[in-house]
């Protein structure tokens, strides 16, 4: 198979190369100074390309302005422009960019358009030695392929390859792709069978990975280690970008220890015996001994996740060693939890959707989002996003049973699904709102939680 080589600035993707780790600013991109001091932070932190929301003109001339600031500060690290919508700004942007990511849901208003729109994107590209990353994500494939094939993987992998097509017509190959959800299930089988597809085509494009919207905590290191681990263990990816709902920089060691345990595209943990007796689940026993908590929860999440959601196990036994001294009961049954529900073999508490913001964001994401957490804990089963903004979020939470959906600063809007219940809440009576929308809901018995 011919495996296609990338470069986007100083950094290779594809073929034999090291999995690259990037990450994404949370800053806004007009906001220069700001921006560019947390480049800084995140190149010397190890990330190997960076991304900035990039959603108008405004933002690429200040990504011109922090571009030329890091060059100047000797940081080399390759920034990648995030165009929703307007095809006009990822083309202002392949300019400045050293790539640039679109996504073909919402890249132009009609397929015509489109394609006319990415044959200027894809010269301009050539010209500038800018990279394109076709990034699908599952909550916002557009109307066309959602009539012909769902809003499913399949629809997934076959909005990349309408999109890798036009490329190839136009004499394009330096794309990256993605497949994004926030369900582990639906992510990797999108992944899979793109993959498939270029083996019957026989060339492969660099595939970026990542598990949308993870949240944060343990919970969103471990849905992330799951999803990246099944597909890594696969030998298919190759840049990984680890979302948190956090500082960006804590995105880094998370992606960096996941691309280190998988430097050699395959998987590193001997398959124990897994015990079944008649119809009981399949159970792993599996033992570990690591130095910090988190080395164990990353390391146990790939080794244990690809066979879990891959129904090759059911359940799992730990013992554990963390710094020489058996880790507590209670720590251990917390993971197993997190574990199984990361890899939807079973849901003990709510699934949350939360995107780690970007420079759209105009609210504190995070507090936000730990207040729903604690609020909501007891609804067991259902599916809740908080999203930062209303360009992406709704598309975006296609799984969710219920959004808070940031609307503009201070405003929030409240979802059902993916219909807007209420608009322009204060953001002080939000989650009051979205609390009141949930229990009167289940007491008219208008509407159920889709999770187990």
């Amino acid at each position: 198979m011919n495996k296609i080589i990338v470069k986007a600035g100083n950094v290779t993707f594809g073929g034999d190369n090291p999995i690259v780790v990037q990450t994404m600013c949370n800053t806004p991109t007009q906001d220069i100074d700001a921006s560019f001091e947390q480049c800084m932070r995140l190149s010397k932190a190890g990330a190997q390309l960076i991304r900035l929301t990039t959603q108008g003109m405004k933002e690429v001339a200040a990504l011109k302005i922090i571009k030329e600031r890091l060059r100047d500060a000797g940081i080399e690290t390759p920034l990648s422009a995030d165009v929703h919508f307007t095809s006009d700004v990822a083309i202002a942007a392949a300019e400045v960019a050293d790539k640039v990511r679109i996504n073909p849901g919402n890249f132009a208003r009609d397929h015509e358009t489109a394609r006319e729109q990415f044959r200027r994107l894809t010269e301009v590209c050539r010209e500038r030695n800018c990279a394109i990353r076709i990034g699908v994500n599952h909550g916002s494939l557009g109307e066309r392929i959602i009539d012909k094939y769902g809003d499913s993987p399949l629809g997934m992998k076959e909005s990349a390859l309408e999109w890798i097509n036009m490329a190839q017509e136009f004499n394009f190959d330096q794309i990256i792709v993605s497949l994004k959800a926030s369900n582990t299930r639906v992510m990797t089988d999108a992944y899979r069978l793109l993959y498939k597809e270029f083996e019957s085509m026989g060339v492969a494009y660099p595939l970026h990975l990542g598990v949308t919207e993870a949240g944060n905590g343990e919970s969103g290191r471990i849905k992330s280690a799951v999803g990246l681990a099944t597909l890594l263990s696969d030998g298919i990816g190759d840049t990984i970008r680890v979302s948190l709902t956090e500082d960006p920089q804590k995105e880094i060691p998370v992606a960096s220890y996941i691309a280190s345990y998988f430097s050699d595209r395959k998987r590193n943990f001997i398959i124990p015996n897994i015990y079944r007796k008649g119809s009981d689940p399949a159970v792993i026993e599996a033992s570990y001994s690591e130095p910090d908590w988190q080395s164990f929860i990353l390391r146990a999440a790939c080794d244990l996740g690809p066979l879990m959601l891959d129904n090759i196990a059911d359940d799992v036994t730990l013992k554990v060693t963390i710094g020489g001294s058996a880790a507590k009961d209670e720590d251990i049954s917390r993971f197993r939890d997190e574990l199984l529900q990361a890899s939807r073999r079973k849901f003990t508490k709510p699934e949350y959707i939360a995107c780690p913001g970007c420079g759209r964001t105009l609210f504190d994401l995070e507090t936000v989002f730990e207040e729903v957490k604690k609020r909501t804990s007891h609804l067991k089963g259902y599916n809740i996003a908080v999203m930062g903004c209303v360009v992406n979020g709704p598309g975006e939470m296609a799984d969710a049973d219920y959004g808070y959906v940031g609307e503009g600063r201070n405003k929030v809007s409240i979802y059902r699904g993916k219909t807007p219940v209420y608009r322009s809440v204060p953001q002080d009576e939000a989650i009051d709102k979205l609390l009141s929308l949930i229990e009167e809901d289940a007491r008219n018995k208008v509407f159920r939680p889709r999770l187990g």
